[in-house]
């Protein structure tokens, strides 16, 4: 039994489209608490969290898009995560679209500074969000939560104080990517972040690449902070969401990835990001990242009970 505490982050100002704050109700409304309390975990929900006001951020890149609301965010769930990676309980971040990890990410790395542990990070995403102020091409800071995370130079005024701790470029792994800028290509480049698109998917198996990542992880008996972008997976199977992708996970491959997390023991914190009911057909998606999320806290195949959408 793992006890597990929900915290919804109702958050769409880093995205291009609308509809991603009512991600955390969808999980919800598709059962997410009930789901994981059926495979015998307590769960706790924390309701939502909610922005710190931010009233000016002075900058030279004028392109970037609802800056001060995505740092009030990054703001208020820094000191979420950092206060729920202190607790005995394992926190489900609800979004939301995927700016809300620069507070998850960098939360949870302060913590497991403070603990001498080294903290990794897997990306499960379409796109790196590997993008800085001066490089993102759209200005939606959804692109950005990763090279905040890591430390890279150029987020003045982000937090309402230094990052305290950055994650190891090298402790991080993306998988599933299928579309980068080229700017972020080179930033990608210039450092030690592991980066399988989807031909190394195809030509090496989702398995012995995720095996090797959790192989490090546990040599260095590290904290795993997983980050699930709806967008990882095909959009033929999970259409809620705004920067849909062709050729994403598909649905076996998604849950392998969920059972091999499971199995490793390793996972200590994890984000459900950019899920945009606006876009969905039925709740399908919810659904589909309600069941990965199950699979990925011990729900085996026999356990699953067959619905109709």
């Amino acid at each position: 039994m793992t006890k597990i505490v929900l915290l919804g982050a109702p958050i769409e100002a880093g995205a291009g489209r609308r509809g991603c704050l009512m991600g955390p109700d969808a999980y919800r409304t598709a059962g997410l608490a009930e789901e994981l309390e059926a495979l015998g975990h307590e769960v706790t929900d924390l309701g939502d969290a909610e922005p710190e006001p931010v009233d000016h951020i002075t900058t030279a890149h004028n392109h970037l898009k609802q800056l001060e609301t995505v740092a009030g965010w990054t703001r208020a769930l820094h000191k979420d995560a950092r206060k729920l990676a202190r607790c005995e309980a394992l926190p489900i971040y609800l979004g939301g679209d995927h700016a809300l990890s620069a507070g998850t990410v960098s939360g949870h790395a302060a913590v497991a500074a403070e603990e001498g542990r080294p903290l990794f990070v897997l990306w499960l995403d379409a796109h790196a969000d590997f993008n800085t102020f001066g490089s993102t091409q759209s200005g939606n800071l959804h692109g950005t939560p990763l090279a905040f995370a890591c430390g890279l130079p150029g987020f003045e005024s982000y937090l309402d104080a230094p990052l305290p701790a950055s994650v190891d470029p090298a402790n991080v792994c993306i998988l599933g990517l299928r579309s980068v800028d080229g700017e972020e290509r080179r930033l990608l480049q210039d450092t030690d972040v592991t980066a399988h698109d989807m031909r190394a998917i195809d030509e090496h198996g989702i398995a012995p690449l995720l095996k090797a990542f959790l192989d490090r992880v546990q040599a260095a008996k590290g904290l795993l902070h997983v980050s699930l972008d709806v967008d990882f997976i095909e959009p033929d199977i999970a259409p809620a969401v705004g920067t849909t992708v062709p050729g994403g996970a598909t649905f076996r491959e998604a849950h392998h990835v969920m059972e091999m997390l499971h199995d490793s023991g390793l996972v200590s914190s994890l984000d459900l990001v950019e899920l945009n009911p606006f876009l969905d057909v039925k709740g399908r998606t919810a659904r589909l990242m309600v069941d990965l999320t199950a699979s990925l806290f011990g729900r085996r195949v026999l356990d699953r009970v067959t619905r109709s959408y």
